[in-house]
């Protein structure tokens, strides 16, 4: 199938984008990269009237350190933050979870923002986000905010992103010593969207777990530092909050069994990563 007409429109800068989405409101569409919005388009799942293509935006294009914060700007791709120097010591959990998201042609084009933007439950930039308590900057004509992942995601493909916003910046808290991370996925395929994705972080007194492709967004639960039965009885109960459901990829059996022996694994390796 090919998209419904619609206008484009290249901003050169900032402000040209958020007024053109200020004009158009929920008849534009931002696009970056374009990996999640162009097979909406072709399905027509989308039919925005108005593209707004932020991409030759200057400054979108480069990650920064901000203190102890990891900040990557609309346009960066994922290709480009996998290759970040160092990234396995600035934040261990993003490093390992990279080379799962998608696939070397999609990671070269697609935006680690955009696809915060597409907020679909099983994708690995939101769950690291949701683990890490990562914030998401947003900026319109009128006004910029900042807003954490956990209260961001609000269901499957669903944000607190307003009509006339552009999500200028994620922001990743940057590895924290005596802290370990971990990242585990199951998928029918290496690149593919996750059945269960877990993420771990394991301080000197607490456990924090975040597991997406069950729920219809990332879920994060912190626990003590819990072993042996205890642990068992704690991840099955999340396991059971999560609500999963049967679809065409796995029973919402196979997924609860997959938190659990899943997010006990990733859990003993963040434990073992502790510096």
């Amino acid at each position: 199938m090919k998209p419904a007409a619609f206008d484009y429109i290249r901003a050169g800068d900032l402000s040209e984008a958020l007024d053109a989405l200020a004009r158009h409101g929920s008849d534009a569409r931002i696009i970056a990269g374009g990996q999640s919005l162009l097979p909406m388009l072709n399905m027509r799942l989308a039919k925005p009237a108005v593209l707004i293509d932020v991409m030759g935006i200057p400054g979108l294009d480069k990650v920064r350190r901000e203190g102890d914060a990891i900040v990557v700007p609309a346009g960066v791709r994922q290709a480009a933050l996998m290759r970040r120097p160092n990234l396995a010591a600035e934040q261990p959990l993003l490093a390992a979870a990279l080379p799962w998201l998608g696939h070397y042609q999609t990671r070269a084009r697609g935006t680690v923002c955009g696809s915060a933007a597409h907020a679909d439950p099983s994708a690995e930039i939101p769950l690291c986000l949701v683990a890490l308590d990562g914030e998401i900057r947003l900026r319109s004509p009128r006004k910029s905010r900042t807003v954490k992942a956990g209260d961001f995601f609000a269901g499957m493909m669903v944000t607190d992103k307003g009509d006339d916003e552009l999500i200028e910046a994620v922001v990743f808290p940057a590895a924290r010593p005596g802290t370990g991370y971990a990242f585990r996925e199951v998928a029918r395929r290496h690149g593919d969207f996750a059945i269960v994705g877990c993420a771990a972080l394991v301080t000197a007194d607490a456990i924090h777990l975040a597991v997406a492709g069950v729920a219809d967004k990332p879920e994060r639960r912190s626990f003590p530092l819990l072993d042996g039965s205890a642990l068992s009885d704690a991840l099955n109960a999340f396991a059971w909050d999560l609500d999963a459901r049967d679809d065409v990829h796995a029973t919402a059996r196979l997924r609860r069994d997959l938190v659990r022996s899943l997010g006990r694994e990733t859990i003993a390796e963040a434990l073992s990563c502790r510096a």
